[in-house]
């Protein structure tokens, strides 16, 4: 058993297996996302758009499909654990729990998603910052070369969104929330398209 775990045949089958666990995963926040935006097209008189609500959703949509994207380098891994296997789909999870803390099963306690937004911000952001701080764990099992093609960039991102994220849970502010989501999302598509156009 001890050769078949560095054996590149099996490391690669090990790879698609988990590709698979980890797109089940993430296809449950995206069924999430999308069953919820649904809500405001279905029940308009009932379900009233806030824009930083729904901004938070489009920017998990696109964390969502860049995760699924960038997790494509991981096939270059030789050697997996499980240790690794059990890291990767923890971090996938967490995109399932912000998409649930953005729609909940109901809100009628709350009235409306800007309401029930604010008063749960606290275990979004946290949860956020959690993913921001985490994923460059991800990005050094995926090597040497590959964190040397980030650059410098990606570390002072990945603590800037995390110090914001903190922020957010202290800070009520929906101004200073906006601006976080619109910084953040403007700089993560722009970032995606610079570095992750082509694996």
């Amino acid at each position: 058993m001890e050769t078949n775990l560095v054996n590149p045949a099996f490391a690669h089958d090990l790879f698609v297996h988990l590709r698979v666990i980890v797109g089940i995963v993430l296809g449950l926040s995206l069924t999430r996302l999308v069953s919820g935006l649904t809500q405001f097209v279905q029940h308009p008189h009932i379900y009233k758009v806030d824009l930083l609500h729904i901004g938070w959703v489009v920017y998990l949509l696109v964390s969502i499909i860049h995760f699924w994207w960038f997790e494509f380098a991981l096939s270059g891994i030789q050697v997996w654990t499980f240790q690794k296997y059990v890291f990767l789909i923890g971090y996938a999870m967490l995109f399932v729990f912000l998409s649930t803390l953005l729609f909940p099963e109901n809100i009628r306690e709350y009235g409306t998603h800007a309401q029930y937004f604010q008063d749960r911000r606290q275990w979004f952001y946290a949860i956020l910052a959690v993913t921001f701080i985490i994923d460059p764990l991800d990005t050094m099992m995926k090597g040497p070369a590959y964190i040397q093609a980030l650059g410098d960039e990606y570390w002072i991102k990945q603590a800037i969104y995390a110090l914001c994220a903190i922020i957010a849970i202290f800070v009520a502010s929906k101004t200073y929330q906006a601006v976080f989501l619109v910084i953040g999302l403007v700089y993560e598509i722009v970032w995606i398209i610079r570095v992750y156009d082509v694996l």
